[in-house]
């Protein structure tokens, strides 16, 4: 019975042997591919290829010029992130709210939203504008960008808009064609006044001084020079004498009768820069943002200069605005997504070298650095401008109040009419206050 016993037990031990070494040849010559694609996921090396693909909308307003600057900097995105796609839709400035108007009330707004000081309270306080706050310092390194210039896109405690760049108004013009009247330069605090006299020289040359001022923005830098502003804290307009409207707009309505301004029919006509009477030798300069001398720069084909705002108060009048906001929409099933493409563009150098400070002088300090030897001499002098007027300006004030988007046409449209001459400075002054107060409350 023990030698059965004896047998038995090798012959048991026989076949565990036999079996533990055929288990581990097979290890060793064909591995488990189970096992090593779990450790692929795990390690990271496979996820991009198992990334979700994702699909983004982004909407602009702008000219050519940016369009293809910012479908560009698109495309190295996507290059980069082969997973997520993006749709553009861009228009020019009218045809941008137009079919934003709807696409809001639609619940159906694009991912990611080019925003303006504007429209920016009115789309917060119907919420449809995600709060970035989450985003920043995460998917959004503000490790080089000032608070101040985060802080922009602030209201309430979110920030709503992450702020693309710093603007300042002023005047860009031909220092050629200013020779040929008789001046050889502008003065460097010039007032309202100077620019009364010199703009008649103009006139008396058969081509305009300038091709007007967008309603709202300098009627809001003259207020600001008076120590007023165009909305008050209380939600009403932020001036209550009205002679301060009179006297802004019958300069403007001055100009257009002695034909130093062109008429708003002869503007309405004008497509872009291409046809501005200014690049084509019949108008001195254009009052406009800083982030859009380049363009003009760039289609006039010759050295324009930039210039401060008349004053007296130009220090007070003068602000830096944020050019613009990218803002992602409430509605976004993609938002961190959306909050990449956006770090992508504040941070990345060379999207910057592409984009320039088309949408204004970048936030980033390093971006500002590495642009230094890259931006042409038209870009140098926004910068510089930008940095001259971060020493002569003040406070922006808290962002235009909902319904500000409206009073921006009520002005424009009563522009028209007193260049026209349909209707009186006084007049359009009493309108427009019982207008503008109804539209705020």
């Amino acid at each position: 019975m023990k030698k059965w016993f004896v047998l038995l037990i090798g012959l048991f031990l026989t076949v565990m042997i036999v079996a533990c070494s055929d288990s581990n040849d097979d290890a060793s010559g064909e591995p488990d591919t189970s096992g090593d694609n779990e450790l692929v996921e795990d390690n990271g090396e496979g996820a991009t290829g198992d990334q979700e693909e994702i699909t983004l909308r982004i909407a602009w307003w702008g000219d050519q010029t940016r369009h293809d600057l910012t479908n560009e900097v698109i495309e190295m995105f996507t290059e980069q992130n082969p997973h997520i796609k993006l749709e553009p839709e861009y228009a020019s400035w009218d045809d941008y709210w137009q079919r934003l108007a709807p696409q809001a009330a639609a619940n159906e707004l694009p991912d990611i939203i080019q925003m303006d000081t504007s429209r920016f309270t009115q789309y917060v306080e119907n919420n449809q504008l995600a709060d970035l706050s989450s985003f920043i310092g995460n998917q959004i390194d503000v490790s080089n960008i000032a608070d101040t210039i985060v802080s922009g896109g602030s209201i309430n405690d979110g920030i709503y808009g992450f702020n693309l760049g710093v603007n300042a108004v002023g005047f860009h013009y031909n220092p050629s064609l200013l020779e040929e009247l008789g001046v050889d330069e502008l003065p460097e605090d010039w007032t309202w006044d100077d620019y009364l006299e010199i703009s008649e020289k103009a006139a008396d040359a058969g081509v305009y001084f300038d091709t007007g001022m967008q309603a709202d923005v300098f009627f809001h830098y003259y207020l600001r020079t008076q120590g007023y502003e165009l909305y008050g804290e209380d939600g009403g307009l932020g001036y209550d004498d009205d002679q301060l409207f009179i006297d802004f707009f019958s300069i403007l309505q001055g100009q257009v009768e002695k034909g130093i301004t062109p008429t708003p029919d002869y503007l309405a006509q004008l497509s872009g820069f291409e046809d501005d009477p200014v690049v084509k030798g019949e108008g001195v300069g254009i009052w406009q943002w800083s982030n859009q001398f380049v363009g003009l720069q760039q289609v006039a084909g010759e050295p324009f200069k930039m210039h401060p705002m008349p004053g007296p108060g130009a220090s007070d009048g003068l602000f830096l605005k944020p050019s613009m906001y990218f803002s992602i929409s409430e509605n976004s099933e993609h938002k961190e997504a959306a909050a990449k493409f956006i770090d992508f563009w504040v941070n990345d150098i060379e999207a910057n070298k592409i984009i320039l400070g088309d949408r204004g002088v970048p936030g980033s300090s390093v971006i500002k650095e590495e642009l230094a030897s890259e931006v042409s001499e038209a870009q140098a002098q926004i910068f510089e401008y930008i940095e001259w007027a971060e020493q002569n300006s003040s406070d922006m004030g808290p962002p235009d109040p909902p319904g500000a988007g409206q009073i921006i046409d009520l002005l424009d449209n009563l522009a028209e009419e007193m260049a026209y001459g349909q209707v009186t400075p006084e007049d359009a002054a009493e309108r427009f206050r019982a207008q503008a107060e109804g539209i705020l409350n």
